[in-house]
C-alpha cells in the first residue's frame, strides 16, 4: 500500500473539514489610510457579539468601535461590514472591518482575533478555496482574480476581470455540456446496440457533434498564445554584438539605470530583464550578452543565455553599429527587427533599416511604436476569451487528442469509444475544477428514458 498516498488523502479530507474560522489582513500590508480585515467561518457572529456589538443587519454598513474581546480595551474605530452565509464571498458568515492603515491598529486587532476560540490566520489563498469549495467560484475564475490582482497594465485588467467574471470558465463548461451530450449518445447507442439502425444513428449523430467541437478547440488552442501574451507580456530581447548599445538601450526604453553600461565590451554577462506597459499592453524587454566568439567559459554561458532567451522571445531586436542584418542560426526573420544603433555617431543613411540613438533620442520614438504595433498583433482584436493559462492549454490538449480517438473508431468498438469522450470531458471539467461522472447519467437519464 502505498502509505504516502494514504497520508495525502487523509491531509486533504482534514483540510476539507477544517471549521476553523479565518482571519488576515485583506489589503496591502504597511502603513496607510485605512486597512481591511477579512473573517470568515463560523465563529464570525461570535466574534462580532464579542468585539463590536451591536451587530449590524446583514449588508448594511455601520460605525464600532473594536474592543479586545477579553480586556475590553478600545483597539480602532471602523466601518463593520458582515455577510451572513451563504450569500458572502466564502459562502460562510463574513465580516470586515475597514479601519485605520497604522501597523499598531492592525497588529492589535489581529492579535485580539487570534485570542479567539476557534480562529485562527488565514493560510494564502484561502479565502478564495473555500469560495471554491463553496461553489462561488470554480478554478479558472479564481485564477483570473489572481490575475486581476497582479494586473499591471490596461489589457491584463480587462482580460483577467472577464476571466474571473466567468467569461472563460462559459465557454469552457459548454463545451463539457456538449461532451457530455455526445458521451450519453455514445451511451445510447451501447445500450440500443440490438437495435442495430437505432444505434448507428445515436453513434453517427455523436461523431458529427464530436467533429464540430473538436474544430471550435482547435481554433481556441491555435490563438498565437495571445491570451499568455496579455498575461505574461510580449517579451523583446535585445541581441547583438559586443559593444552595439544593448545595454544603453534597455536603459533608454525603461527610463532608468537598469543595466551597467560601459565602453569595455563584453559587460553584460546575463540576462537583464525590465517590464514596460506600451499602450496597455505589457512588453518584457531582455538586455543580453554580446554576441560573439568568446574565449571564457563565463562568457560563453553569458552567450548561450542570451541565445536561448532570444529564441523564446516574441521579437528579437538585433542592434549593430553598421545595420548589419545578419542574425544568428536559429533566429527567425520573420520575429526579428534589425535596427543600425549608435545614430549619432554614425550619419550615413540605410535604406529600410531603422537608426536610433540612445544619446540623442533619435529613432526610439518610432522603435517603441513598432514594438508596440508587433505586440498588439500577436495580441489581436478578437472579442472571444483567450487561453491564458498553460493549464488550460494542456487540459485541453488532452481533450482534443481523446476527440481524435473518438472520431478514429468504429461502432465495433463503442465501449472504447465512450471511454474516450468521458476523458475528455474530464480534462475540460479540470480547469474550473467541474468534474462529476453523474452528470453522464443525468443526460442519459433525461434524454433517453433508459432508467431502470
Amino acid at each position: 500500500m502505498d502509505w504516502v498516498a494514504v497520508a495525502r488523502v487523509y491531509e486533504y479530507a482534514n483540510a476539507m473539514t477544517d471549521a476553523a474560522t479565518i482571519f488576515a489582513l485583506s489589503s496591502a500590508p504597511g502603513r496607510a489610510a485605512l486597512s481591511v480585515i477579512r473573517i470568515s467561518g463560523p465563529a464570525v457572529r461570535d466574534v462580532l457579539e464579542k468585539m463590536v456589538a451591536p451587530i449590524p443587519k446583514p449588508r448594511v454598513a455601520a460605525f464600532r468601535t473594536i474592543r479586545h474581546p477579553e480586556t475590553r480595551e478600545a483597539l480602532d474605530r471602523a466601518l463593520l461590514l458582515w455577510f451572513a452565509a451563504p450569500n458572502s464571498e466564502t459562502g460562510e458568515d463574513v465580516a470586515e472591518f475597514q479601519g485605520h492603515g497604522s501597523r499598531a491598529a492592525i497588529a492589535a486587532i489581529l492579535a485580539a482575533l487570534g485570542t479567539m476560540k476557534g480562529c485562527r490566520l488565514a493560510e494564502p489563498g484561502e479565502f478564495a478555496r473555500r469560495g471554491f469549495e463553496n461553489g462561488k467560484m470554480d478554478l479558472a475564475e479564481i485564477e483570473g482574480l489572481g490575475d486581476l490582482i497582479e494586473a499591471e497594465t490596461e489589457a491584463q485588467r480587462r482580460q483577467a476581470l472577464a476571466q474571473s467574471a466567468g467569461m472563460l470558465s462559459k465557454l469552457y463548461e459548454g463545451w463539457r455540456t456538449r461532451l457530455i451530450e455526445i458521451a450519453a449518445l455514445t451511451e445510447a447507442a451501447i445500450d440500443f446496440s440490438d437495435e442495430a439502425d437505432v444505434s448507428a444513428s445515436s453513434f453517427m449523430e455523436a461523431r458529427k457533434r464530436a467533429e464540430a467541437l473538436s474544430a471550435e478547440i482547435g481554433a481556441h488552442l491555435d490563438d498565437g498564445h495571445r491570451g499568455e501574451i496579455v498575461r505574461d507580456g510580449f517579451r523583446v530581447a535585445l541581441l547583438g554584438p559586443p559593444n552595439a548599445g544593448k545595454s544603453s538601450l534597455l536603459n533608454a526604453l525603461a527610463r532608468r539605470d537598469a543595466a551597467i553600461v560601459s565602453a569595455e565590451a563584453g559587460t553584460t554577462r546575463d540576462v537583464i530583464e525590465v517590464r514596460l506597459d506600451l499602450a496597455g499592453l505589457p512588453v518584457v524587454i531582455s538586455d543580453t550578452a554580446g554576441i560573439r566568439e568568446a574565449g571564457s567559459a563565463v562568457e560563453q554561458e553569458g552567450i548561450r543565455r542570451s541565445l536561448a532567451t532570444a529564441r523564446d522571445a516574441d521579437l528579437v531586436v538585433w542592434l549593430s553599429e553598421t545595420g548589419d542584418s545578419k542574425l544568428p542560426e536559429g533566429i527567425s526573420r520573420e520575429t526579428s527587427l534589425a535596427i543600425r544603433s549608435k545614430a549619432d555617431l554614425r550619419r550615413e543613411s540605410t535604406a529600410d533599416l531603422l537608426a536610433i540613438s540612445t544619446v540623442t533620442g533619435e529613432g526610439l520614438d518610432r522603435l517603441v511604436a513598432e514594438i508596440g504595433r508587433r505586440a498588439s498583433e500577436a495580441v489581436g482584436t478578437k472579442a472571444e476569451p483567450a487561453l491564458t493559462q498553460a493549464r488550460h492549454r494542456q487540459s485541453l490538449e488532452v481533450a482534443r487528442r481523446e476527440i481524435a480517438a473518438f472520431l478514429a473508431g468504429s461502432l465495433e468498438s463503442i465501449e472504447l469509444r465512450a471511454e474516450d469522450i468521458r476523458r475528455a470531458a474530464h480534462a475540460i471539467g479540470r480547469i474550473t475544477g467541474r468534474v462529476d461522472v453523474e452528470d453522464v447519467l443525468d443526460q442519459i437519464f433525461s434524454r433517453f428514458c433508459i432508467g431502470k
